[in-house]
Parts: structure tokens; sequence; C-alpha cells
């Protein structure tokens, strides 16, 4: 599957490097803000609440965190508004990117984006210049431990999954974004919570990015970029083999 190596070579990154989980915390909590406003409070009645309370457990944040940002989005008051803006090019070695923002303040959140990567050798580009290029799906994973191939195969089919690709780590499975919620509640009721569940951007052909050089290069756009405060996901189309990945992990 198209994007199954890139999961994983991120997910090396991530296990590569110290998480700056105040950061972190902080993305959740506008994810958590604009869900609650965007519906009800409760999660079992707003599902993009519920996708962003997944995501905030997934990365261990407090209960009581999660909570307080629940009421405090939902409480009377202006409070913080965020707009939803979402940012494309290509980075090193023609790879496409895609950034997804929550900003107050979207000229600032141009220019951050801009300089990225301008800085990394890359290009920004217009709305629909490189999203053609992947396809917006829904994406739950579950560890591979603990949970039998078969029977999460058979269990995303019938939950109206379109693919399930499973490894030694991981059980992946994808659907159509209008299936999303469907597919998650149900897994999740035989299963238990997902490892991460949301909506993604799955690349339909991967460019493979073959030299250290290259690979560094994307990597330190890839963390300028999620090192803003505005950007809340990037997604591309890369594929690093798994020795290059070790390199860089050393």
């Amino acid at each position: 599957m198209a994007g199954h190596s890139q999961f994983k070579n991120i997910m090396h990154r991530k296990g590569a490097q110290d998480k700056k989980r105040a950061k972190i915390f902080a993305k959740h909590i506008r994810e958590l803000t604009v869900a609650a406003k965007s519906g009800l409070p409760d999660p079992s009645m707003n599902p993009r609440l519920r996708t962003a309370i997944t995501a905030a457990r997934s990365d261990n944040m407090p209960k009581d965190n999660i909570e307080r940002a629940i009421k405090r989005a939902s409480g009377e008051g202006e409070g913080e508004v965020y707009e939803e803006i979402r940012y494309e090019g290509y980075g090193p070695g023609g790879v496409a990117i895609i950034v997804e923002t929550l900003t107050d303040n979207r000229n600032r959140t141009a220019a951050d984006v801009r300089a990225a990567f301008t800085k990394s050798g890359g290009a920004l580009g217009e709305t629909g210049s490189v999203s053609f290029m992947f396809d917006h799906i829904g994406q739950v994973i579950f560890a591979a431990e603990g949970n039998d191939s078969d029977e999460v195969f058979e269990a995303a089919l019938e939950a109206g999954a379109e693919n399930v690709e499973s490894d030694d780590d991981i059980h992946d499975i994808t659907c159509a974004m209008e299936d999303f919620n469907d597919v998650r509640d149900a897994l999740e009721e035989k299963f238990g919570a997902p490892q991460e569940a949301g909506i993604i951007w799955k690349p339909q052909n991967t460019i493979p990015v073959e030299t250290e050089d290259k690979a560094n290069s994307l990597f330190k756009l890839v963390d300028a970029l999620e090192d803003n405060d505005d950007v809340q996901k990037v997604s591309a189309n890369f594929d690093i083999p798994a020795e290059i990945m070790e390199k860089l992990g050393d």
C-alpha cells in the first residue's frame, strides 16, 4: 500500500527524537478547541471531537488536560478562534508535501510556512498543486500484538473498510472518508481504543529518497513545519530505505 512505508519512516523518526510534549499537547488543545466548538461538547455526539480525544490520548495527554480544553472551548465568551488552512508544495527531491494548520493569524502562518519551504530548497504552491497526488481517507491503526490479523481483516471489511495492511507491528485499516466514523466505532467496540485514528492524506505513489543528504534536508523541513505552533499535520509522499533511516537514527 502506497504510504505504508512512509508511516513506518515517520514512526521510526518519532522514536529517534525526544517528543516536545508541551508543543504536542498545545496542538491537541487547538484541535480539541475547534472540534468542541464545531458541535456538541459530548464526544458521543461529536465525531470530530471523538477523533481529537483519541489522538490526544495516543500521545499520552492527561485526561484532565483534555477535559479542561473541552470545557474551556464550550464555555461562554469569545475564546480563541482558529481558521483551518491547508498549504501545499514541494520539498527537497521533488517530494510533495501537504501542511494542515489551525491559525489565528493567516498572514503569520503563510509567511512562516513559505519561509520553511524556501530555506529547504523547496517551494510553496497553490492549493491543489499537490493534493491531487493523495487520497483523503480515514485511517485506523491497531497494534499487531494481541490482535489477530484474520480477525482484524474480517472485522474491518464488515465495518466498511476498503483496505487492511498488517505487519509485525501494526494493523493499518483504511476507508473512505465518509465511512471513517462508522469503521472506527465498530473496530473500537471489538478491539478497544486504536493506537491512532483520523483522516489522513495518503500518497498514491511514493518518491524514493536515496541519499542521507536528501533525507536530512527533508526531515529538517518536516521538523521546521511541525515545530510551528500553527501546524497540525504534515503529510508527504516520500519513502526512505531502512538502511538510511538507521543511519539517521544513530
